[in-house]
This record gives structure tokens, C-alpha cells and sequence, in this order.
């Protein structure tokens, strides 16, 4: 093993919830109503693969970018303050580092928010890599945005790289780009969810995946 790729919400902050709130709120303003726990369901996917589940595809190409833009902006002033790292994500990311593994973020989030969460999470000098959706046309279930990670750990094989998700749109995301994934349960998806979704190990937290590191696939491949 010689790279991490985490996915971020869910994995590194908890905000699973929050961003789900927004969506709510967001659809709400606009005039559809939706279940947050069915919302809730969603997150992990971008604004381009959630809003079609709620939203027919005529006024998705009318109003989606106006409703996506309104959900960011509402997401940024009034969710995002209340954002928090899950617990060991530091300590979790120098483990790593001192494993010699190079550490890669690919959110489904746009730059300026991948930066800001770095700033939240206070990992910005442990992280080799970046890749938001600013460098995939998709966002997962597809498999762009870790196809930009393989192409930014240039060098490495995909072999030598895995990623670590909370959601299966991770897992599923990551098995169309040739990439194994970890679980971890933080995010609210169920065990069975990312068991079915290909996850090869599921731990509770980046807590629970530090303390069993060394038996973990970062350490044994």
C-alpha cells in the first residue's frame, strides 16, 4: 500500500446531517417538499446524481443550477460553522504518514469547500493530493472523481492505492475505477449497505481505524 484517498464527508467531518438539512431547506424554497431522511440517503452523491431523485429532469435544466447555487450558499453561511471533525483524524493522517502512504482527499465538493474543510479538519500540511468536483465531470456514484486521483498519484499503481468512504456511492464509485474501499460507519450508512457495496474492511470511525491500524489493509495491503 502507498496511497490513501479519503472521501471526506461522513469519513473525516460530521456533516452528513447538516448538508442534508440544506438540501431540505433548499428543495423547500423552491417549492418541493422532501423527506430528510430520505435526503439523508443521498448525501454522498453531488448535486448533478441527487437532485434528479427529486427533481424531474426538465426542471433540473431549468432551475438546477439556481437550486444547487442557493443550497451552497445556505449550506456555507448557515450549516457549515456547526461542522466538526469526527475524533483521531489528525492523529489517524500522521499514522499514516509515518507508514510512508501518501494521502489524497477527493470530495464531491467544489475546491473552495474541499480548502475549507482541510481548514476545519487541520490536516492541510499531512495532505499530498486534492481533488474536488472542479476536476470530474461526474459526481459519484461515478467513477470520476477517483479516475482524477489515480491520475494525480501518478507513478502508483491502483494496487498500491485505496480508498476510505463512508457511503456506497464510495465504494461503488471507487470499484468502477479499479479502487478497493473501507467503510467506515460515521456517516449513518448501515454496515450491510457497504458490505454489499464492495467494502473490503468496515470500521466505526477514523478512531476505531487508528487503533486497529496495524492489522488494518493500510498496514497489510
Amino acid at each position: 500500500m502507498r496511497a490513501v484517498i479519503f472521501d471526506i464527508d461522513g469519513t473525516l467531518l460530521d456533516s452528513v446531517d447538516l448538508h442534508a438539512r440544506a438540501w431540505v431547506e433548499a428543495f423547500a424554497h423552491f417549492g418541493v417538499e422532501t423527506d430528510e431522511a430520505e435526503v439523508r440517503s443521498q448525501i454522498g452523491k453531488g448535486g448533478d446524481e441527487l437532485m434528479p431523485v427529486f427533481l424531474p429532469k426538465e426542471r433540473i435544466a431549468r432551475e438546477g443550477t439556481e437550486i444547487e447555487t442557493f443550497r451552497s450558499d445556505l449550506f456555507k453561511a448557515k450549516y457549515l460553522p456547526e461542522v466538526r471533525p469526527f475524533p483521531a483524524v489528525r492523529p489517524l493522517f500522521e499514522r499514516i504518514r509515518k507508514a510512508g502512504l501518501t494521502i489524497a482527499l477527493a470530495s464531491s465538493g467544489k475546491g473552495p469547500e474541499v480548502e475549507r474543510y482541510q481548514d476545519i479538519l487541520g490536516i492541510a500540511d499531512l495532505v499530498d493530493v486534492v481533488i474536488s468536483s472542479d476536476d470530474a465531470e461526474r459526481s459519484k456514484p461515478h467513477p470520476d472523481i477517483f479516475e482524477a486521483a489515480v491520475r494525480k498519484l501518478d507513478g502508483l499503481g491502483k494496487d498500491e492505492m485505496i480508498v476510505i468512504g463512508d457511503t456506497p456511492y464510495d465504494a461503488e464509485a471507487a470499484s468502477k475505477a479499479g479502487l478497493r474501499t473501507i467503510g467506515v460507519l460515521c456517516g449513518g450508512f448501515p454496515e450491510a449497505d457497504l458490505s454489499a457495496a464492495g467494502c473490503i474492511a468496515i470500521y466505526r470511525d477514523p478512531q476505531d481505524l487508528l487503533d486497529g491500524f496495524e492489522r488494518s489493509p493500510l498496514a497489510i495491503g
